[in-house]
């Protein structure tokens, strides 16, 4: 029996190395109807060039400019729902999939049924794999953004684990169900960057979609170790984006006290910066606060 068709959509951005680790990652799937699609958000390299060169069976296309995380994936979701499939697999270019992975996270898919909006990895650092990136994640009122549960934690895979509702899918990986982002229509591009996984999980449950966390698929990320400050670019956006999330989705109730915990931690953040002569990150904070 012909398992349900999965389309795994991998942007790209100026990263060729990576992101061909991450399309052999998915061409050595153990999963038995997997198509890929590689985007690209416009690379101003030749990273574009090269992998369509090493990996010419892989179906692609360009956005023509850089259109954001948001932006470039939902350029993908758009080609892929003209088709026929089950499930989309939103990936991040930074990431190796292990081989059973995609059956896991479908088997889950199919067993929770009709309501079923996506199902959720577990995420591990790439060069600390025996330590926890994301295991599942709720939203955060207080903070506007998406929790990550046990990041930093080591892994226990020898003790019980087992699937459990989340309220916070992240878009390193997430296995969406086609029907869901087809009625929600993607990712909201004013977002570009940042929160925006957050953003889509919430309009999710608003529309009576189920989220779930399989910790028996694992991938690997390649990410920053806990603790590491963010880039300017990361500041703004993320910042610009909570605000935006909660303006979007939350209460009265809920965003007087997020305002004024955000501006409170981004007050002793800016003089942090200023105190260290961080020029650059202490402007991104007060942009991150200006207008969205």
């Amino acid at each position: 029996m012909t398992p349900p068709a999965v389309t795994a959509i991998v942007l790209n951005w100026s990263n060729y190395d990576l992101t061909a680790d991450c399309l052999r990652s998915l061409r050595c799937s153990d999963y038995g109807n997997l198509h890929i699609l590689l985007v690209d958000n416009a690379s101003p390299d030749d990273s574009f060039e090269r992998l369509r060169a090493s990996f010419p069976e892989i179906e692609s296309l360009q956005t023509g400019k850089n259109v954001g995380y948001a932006g470039g994936n939902n350029r993908g979701i758009e080609q892929v729902l003209k088709g026929t499939v089950e499930y989309v697999l939103i990936l991040n270019n930074d990431t190796v999939l292990d081989p059973q992975a995609i059956n896991e996270l479908v088997d889950v898919a199919e067993k929770k049924g009709r309501w079923t909006g996506g199902v959720v990895p577990k995420i591990l650092y790439h060069d600390e794999p025996d330590r926890i990136w994301y295991a599942g994640g709720e939203f955060s009122p207080i903070r506007g953004l998406g929790l990550h549960w046990h990041q930093g934690d080591l892994d226990q895979s020898d003790q019980a684990e087992v699937v459990c509702g989340v309220t916070f899918m992240t878009g390193a990986c997430s296995l969406f169900s086609a029907e869901a982002l087809r009625e929600l229509k993607g990712f909201d591009e004013a977002f570009f960057a940042y929160v925006e996984d957050a953003e889509l999980s919430l309009r999710m449950t608003d529309a009576g979609y189920q989220m779930w966390y399989q910790p028996k698929a694992r991938i690997l990320h390649h990410c920053p170790p806990l603790g590491t400050p963010p880039s300017p670019f990361q500041i703004r956006q993320r910042d610009r984006n909570r605000r935006r999330i909660m303006w979007k989705h939350a209460s009265l109730s809920q965003r007087l006290p997020f305002l004024a915990r955000f501006y409170l931690t981004r007050a002793i953040l800016f003089l942090r910066y200023v105190f260290t002569r961080d020029w650059q990150r202490a402007q991104a904070i007060l942009q991150g606060m200006g207008k969205s």
